[in-house]
């Protein structure tokens, strides 16, 4: 138990790169000296996923070639999908990211769970009493747009959380995922290196 403990309490680096990677865009949150001094959102392209490859590693080496060698990546994991094609485009996206981010002087990298941070900063998933007031505000609605409601509620916790704790604008979910991705990190940064 005392090792767990050594771990979990290790201080986080003075700075890294925390990432919200999909196959259309990489959003950032650049962490350094315990504030978010740069973040933003590079996009994609290609009609496919084996274009968006070539495009992904070349502007993510363009994008950590700008930055000191030996650069710290800590990079939201690939979700669980049950859709076997979604996963792969997933996979290869943040394979194509990962790829670039290394050709370009990036040291190492950390996954985190998509939940861990989020239930950090207090965006977690809706209660039931929560769940249930939005189907009695609006009924008689698909499974899947409940599903989409709450998804959207939570992004706009994030941004709204994001935006408190920094003093920033923000009004994109996926810059503010990269965000909430650093304040986790930057406070648990043990957790972060354990899961490796």
């Amino acid at each position: 138990m005392p090792r767990i403990t050594k771990i979990l309490n290790v201080a986080p680096p003075s700075s890294f790169v925390s990432i919200d990677a999909s196959t259309n865009s990489m959003a950032f949150a650049i962490y350094t000296d315990g504030k978010i001094i740069r973040y933003g959102k590079i996009k994609f392209n290609g009609n496919n996923i084996n274009e968006k490859m070539k495009d992904i590693s070349n502007k993510t080496k363009a994008f950590f070639d700008k930055l000191p060698n030996g650069t710290i990546i800590v990079i939201e994991d690939t979700i669980y999908t049950n859709s076997h094609n979604t996963a792969a485009q997933l996979a290869k996206a943040q394979g194509a990211l990962l790829g670039g981010a290394f050709l370009g002087g990036a040291k190492e990298s950390h996954c985190v769970s998509p939940i861990a941070w989020q239930s950090f900063i207090g965006t977690r998933l809706l209660t039931a009493a929560e769940k249930a007031a939005i189907k009695k505000a609006t009924p008689n609605k698909s499974a899947a747009w409940y599903k989409a409601k709450e998804r959207d509620i939570r992004k706009h916790r994030t941004i709204d959380t994001m935006n408190k704790t920094y003093g920033t604008n923000v009004d994109d979910d996926d810059v503010a995922d990269a965000m909430g991705i650093a304040t986790f990190a930057a406070s648990n940064w043990g957790k972060v290196i354990k899961e490796k």
